[in-house]
């Protein structure tokens, strides 16, 4: 999938003639923060809502502000993880698209972005999910895949992020299995920290805490 297939056609466009109180009411209005400037299909710049709120003169065009040098923007061929690490970084409530000539081709909201990831990397499927903890050296997508094999246990997706503390490599794998009991035991074996396993063995956790409590009550 490339990013064009993303677009949204909902997303509002200004114009150099429309005031700022004119782009106020349509980011209110489609529930966005930025909407962009658009001049004879060229992209101009994102108007962010904070910018036209500090504007001492929101009653006149936005042709005349001031704040037209953010430009944040993705090409229409690039794969979608550009436009989420652009979103993420810049915060933005939309991604504008263009293509080499700077042309506008639309824009991608958040909320489009979020049904990608979810559809996309198995979220939406039944499974747990088990948080591993390595040092990065050590760290072989082969060997996990072959622990979870051994279990009879199908990773769906899989996500990295260094813990800027320890330094450690920390491993998200979404599975297709809701008791992760046998695959942590195996990661555990294997020198793996398990820091944490989301599925049936969590929810059986819960029901052991509340059997626990309801029998405290009963032996008062």
């Amino acid at each position: 999938m490339v990013i064009e297939q993303l677009i949204s056609p909902i997303v509002p466009t200004l114009l150099p003639t429309d005031t700022g109180n004119r782009a106020l009411f349509l980011m209110e209005e489609n529930n966005l923060s930025q909407l962009p400037l658009i001049s004879e299909d060229q992209y101009v710049t994102l108007v962010n809502e904070n910018d036209v709120l500090d504007w001492d003169d929101p009653e006149k065009p936005l042709g005349k502000a001031e704040f037209h040098n953010f430009r944040p923007a993705v090409f229409a061929s690039g794969h979608p993880y550009e436009a989420l690490r652009l979103a993420h970084s810049q915060n933005l409530s939309i991604v504008p698209v263009v293509d080499n000539e700077n042309k506008y081709l639309g824009a991608i909201t958040r909320d489009e972005l979020l049904r990608y990831i979810t559809e996309n990397a198995g979220l939406d499927s039944p499974g747990g999910i088990i948080v591993l903890e390595i040092d990065p050296r050590n760290y072989s997508l082969t060997e996990i895949a072959r622990i979870c094999e051994n279990e009879d246990v199908f990773i769906t997706s899989t996500q990295l992020h260094t813990n800027r503390a320890t330094q450690k490599l920390e491993i998200t794998i979404k599975t297709n299995q809701s008791n992760l009991d046998a695959i942590a035991a195996s990661f555990e074996r294997y020198k793996y920290t398990v820091k944490e396993v989301f599925g049936e063995h969590a929810h059986k956790d819960d029901i052991m805490d509340r059997y626990k409590s309801l029998m405290n009550y009963i032996n008062m």
